[in-house]
């Protein structure tokens, strides 16, 4: 979606232009303008996308107000407007995308917003990438990309202290943190003008830090200088879009399974896995129920589809992240018996058995070894989905 400026002295032109650009689906924002110099002022802060310009105006034309647009905005394009072809080759001294005659048929129109889409798409590849970006807590912190978890870009703090306050601060964002509970937090024995020193110089690394790494989220001074708020300023955080995103997709369904799967694949790890915060620890314990119950329901209904290779790989990941969940490694057995793999359901088998008898030094869950002694007798009935790894069941 692209933001559009329309110039033109006359109004009727403007409000013809701006009906046709409001039928196309590529722009949600058109800012109209009979005055240039308004429309240069205005270009300095919304930089829209593209800049329809009309040539032939008082008190300052076309030519002169792209010049001065193209300072104002350096990488918005602009396409001349004008019922004037003699004026087409300076347009395209001055690099214009495209000229277009009045009046402006739709067909023409359409062309130009192509061209305009291709260009932009082309000299901005990253554009869609910048915007996805993601502040990801899940396993360790960093900045998520589009192109996956190999991409990821870690972030670069100073000090182990700058780094912990960070993670503190993202904890609770968005809400007043004092400096009492801060220095109470991170410097609890040492005297006050000392500990006060050390935040202020913490602050400033992260500062330092958020600004090398191009992150939008900032640490503002909150309460007269009291204390301090983390503001993601629109930026996503892989903990709330995981939360927010189960809570509004509801029930897994046919079609809202591959939104489920985007959804648990934001849980890599457990909540600041990395890091030994103890003050993390409920918020972790949290989420790892709500991953547990999510998980389950999604490798269940994978596996009532069908779908067992996506069904397997759900349920390794239950087993790696939950390894004393039965119903995780029932599932990963039955997914391995419905793919008629025999070899790996006796590893699998193996696995759990010496997780919990040498790690938990009880026996085997009777569900697991139950279910083991039917497959070996060749029971029929397991090609069925075991109503054991149903949620509800654990």
């Amino acid at each position: 979606m692209m933001k559009a400026m329309l110039i033109d002295d006359e109004k009727l032109a403007v409000a013809y232009m701006e009906k046709l650009l409001r039928a196309m689906p590529e722009f949600e924002d058109i800012e109209s303008y009979t005055n240039p110099a308004d429309a240069i002022e205005a270009a300095c802060a919304s930089r829209p996308d593209v800049i329809f310009l009309d040539i032939v105006m008082p008190e300052m034309n076309g030519m002169q107000a792209a010049e001065r647009l193209q300072q104002a905005s350096p990488d918005s394009d602009i396409v001349f407007i004008t019922g004037y072809d003699r004026y087409a080759i300076d347009a395209f001294e001055l690099n214009a995308l495209d000229y277009v005659l009045k009046p402006v048929q739709r067909a023409r129109l359409a062309k130009t917003v192509e061209r305009l889409t291709a260009r932009r798409q082309e000299i901005f590849p990253q554009e869609e990438a910048v915007e996805t970006l993601m502040i990801g807590a899940f396993g360790t912190l960093r900045l998520c990309t589009p192109r996956g978890a190999s991409a990821d870009t870690a972030f670069r703090w100073r000090t182990n202290r700058a780094q912990e306050m960070f993670a503190y601060l993202l904890h609770y964002r968005e809400r007043f943190i004092s400096k009492d509970n801060l220095i109470g937090q991170f410097w609890p024995d040492l005297p006050i003008k000392r500990a006060s020193t050390y935040l202020y110089t913490t602050i400033y690394q992260i500062r330092q830090c958020l600004k090398q790494t191009h992150v939008e989220a900032e640490i503002l001074n909150a309460s007269g200088g009291e204390g301090y708020t983390l503001r993601l300023n629109g930026m996503a955080l892989d903990v709330d879009r995981f939360e927010s995103g189960i809570r509004s997709l509801g029930t897994v369904t046919p079609s809202n399974c591959a939104e489920h799967l985007r959804l648990a694949a934001l849980y890599v790890d457990d909540y600041l896995a990395d890091y030994d915060y103890a003050w993390a620890e409920g918020e972790r314990q949290r989420l790892r129920a709500i991953q547990l119950n999510h998980a389950s329901d999604l490798a269940l209904f994978l596996l009532e589809q069908g779908r067992l290779v996506e069904a397997t790989a759900e349920y390794k990941k239950l087993t790696r992240l939950h390894p004393y969940a039965e119903h995780a490694h029932l599932g990963l057995l039955q997914a391995y018996a419905m793919l008629g793999d025999r070899l790996a359901v006796d590893e699998q088998y193996l696995q759990a058995r010496k997780l919990f008898e040498q790690e938990l030094d009880v026996e085997l869950p009777m569900l697991l070894s139950d279910w083991y002694a039917k497959w070996n007798a060749g029971d029929a009935m397991l090609a069925t989905v075991s109503e054991s790894l149903r949620p509800e069941a654990f």
